[in-house]
């Protein structure tokens, strides 16, 4: 056994004295503890939560209005008033910014480009409907679309590039998307699809293979003829966005979806729509990042926390961090919160609580995807306080073999679940499909009760998993057990 000098044995023994006094003085949540020679202080990661609070402020605007009306906008959802909002954007940028005022009725529309400081706002009983014409959301623009950069279709509403922008009030947003509209192009028979109709497949396996090449995304021309749906509302490369108490319904594909941006709110809203790929809020690399007391009913995961996929993702290489999703409710959905699959850039810092999930179709309450075609690193994911009534798969899932294989594992570490209560259950509590070489890593569930699954887990590779004062089925459950290799 190798020695250990007198002085460096006393030094670290009175650095031990010395943090035990500092933590007993200060009454800290923190806990110190000795192992051999080393310190190692175990801080509560919630303690970071007033610091990241503090970086998101929603935008203020000057205290002037304009008014659609005043442009040329006419109500009854036949005459397209494109151009109307277009001429109140641009007056309102150019006057120093306000509000763009969008009055009780009913608003056809084509694509809606925001710009610098204009708050789009709809008052009561406003309406605003998408052209269900494809061509209403040309010239192409640049885009992502699941993860990969291109010119594609115009997102319904959109921003390059801006700041101080926002979408408000407690009108509703309808993308006018259906069975006959927009939702086909998915290539799924249950969407209205059917033989000899265009479909999105060979547009998304060329759009992957440009992205393999490294094309230049400016070279990557889809739209017309391509069958690549635009998002609802994307903002990309934007600073200081509002959404706020707005409804939205029936959406072409994901409905929020700011990419590469910062300083995001979104609050109150009410996301109502159950078609293909229909996300909630799908952020992609974006940083500092509230979604609070929003109510989700989605054809898809209601939150999903992106950064890119494979080369795009890797080459731009832009974490998502700095998460708080709290006071939100979950029903229909793939998962309640969810990171990936479209995380090559990598995800940190997310924090979730005060959550309520319940749905016979909402699959998983936390769910981590992603695969070695990805890469990246997912870490320090926290979630506590959340009510789930039924849930169908798993209660928390990570899975590294989502879709493609390659040569990027990925690593997913620093994952606690605190204080979830769940009333029934679907097939498994915890499910972890990990690589040998890259296990999940210092998972921890603790104060937690789920009733009702089928079997306790389905998991394989795991390391520094620890459970605390968690029942499943009326047991008490010390440990994570490996089920499978």
């Amino acid at each position: 056994m190798k020695s250990i000098p007198f002085f460096s044995h006393s030094k670290n023994i009175f650095y031990l004295i010395f943090c035990l006094a500092i933590g007993l003085t200060q009454g800290c949540n923190s806990k110190t503890s000795y192992t051999g020679i080393e310190v190692v202080a175990e801080e509560d990661p919630w303690d970071l939560l007033p610091s990241i609070r503090a970086q998101i402020v929603a935008p203020e605007f000057k205290d002037q209005d304009f008014w659609i009306t005043d442009f040329g906008a006419k109500m009854g959802g036949k005459f397209k008033n494109t151009d109307a909002f277009a001429a109140a954007i641009k007056a309102c940028n150019e006057a120093g910014g306000g509000r763009v005022v969008v009055p009780e009725g009913t608003w056809l529309t084509g694509a809606i480009h925001l710009k610098s400081n204009v708050n789009l706002h709809l008052e009561d009983g406003a309406l605003i409907q998408f052209s269900q014409d494809d061509k209403d959301y040309l010239p192409v623009v640049f885009s992502r679309w699941e993860g990969m950069e291109l010119m594609n279709y115009s997102p319904f509403i959109y921003a390059f590039g801006q700041e101080n922008i926002a979408v408000t009030g407690k009108g509703i947003l309808d993308g006018n998307a259906d069975m006959k509209n927009w939702w086909w192009w998915c290539g799924a028979n249950h969407y209205g699809w059917k033989e000899g109709m265009g479909r999105q497949t060979e547009a998304r396996m060329l759009l992957h293979q440009m992205v393999a090449d490294e094309v230049p995304a400016e070279e990557r021309i889809f739209g017309e003829g391509h069958y690549l749906r635009p998002q609802f509302v994307q903002f990309y490369k934007c600073k200081n966005i509002l959404l706020q108490d707005v409804k939205l319904i029936n959406s072409p594909m994901w409905n929020i979806h700011p990419v590469l941006s910062e300083n995001i709110t979104i609050e109150r809203l009410r996301i109502e729509t159950l078609g293909p790929n229909n996300d909630g809020v799908d952020p992609e690399a974006c940083k500092n990042v509230l979604i609070k007391d929003t109510y989700f009913d989605t054809g898809d995961d209601c939150i999903a926390i992106k950064s890119g996929r494979n080369q795009d993702g890797r080459n731009i290489g832009v974490a998502s961090e700095n998460f708080i999703i709290e006071g939100c409710t979950m029903k229909e959905g793939h998962g309640g919160v969810v990171i990936g699959s479209e995380i090559s850039g990598g995800a940190k810092n997310i924090y979730a609580q005060d959550l309520v999930m319940s749905s016979e179709n909402l699959d998983r309450v936390l769910r981590i995807k992603t695969s070695s075609k990805r890469g990246g690193t997912v870490e320090n994911v926290y979630m506590r306080n959340v009510k789930v009534g039924k849930y169908k798969e798993a209660a928390v899932r990570f899975n590294m073999f989502y879709e493609e294989e390659g040569d990027h594992i990925p690593q997913i570490k620093n994952v606690t679940v605190d204080n979830l209560q769940v009333e029934d259950g679907g097939k498994y509590a915890v499910m972890i499909d990990a690589y040998e070489e890259s296990p999940v890593e210092n998972f921890q569930m603790i104060n937690s009760t789920i009733n009702g699954v089928d079997e306790f887990f389905k998991v394989n590779h795991f390391i520094n998993a620890k459970f605390k004062n968690v029942t499943i089925n009326g047991k008490e459950v010390k440990q994570l057990v490996r089920t499978e290799e």
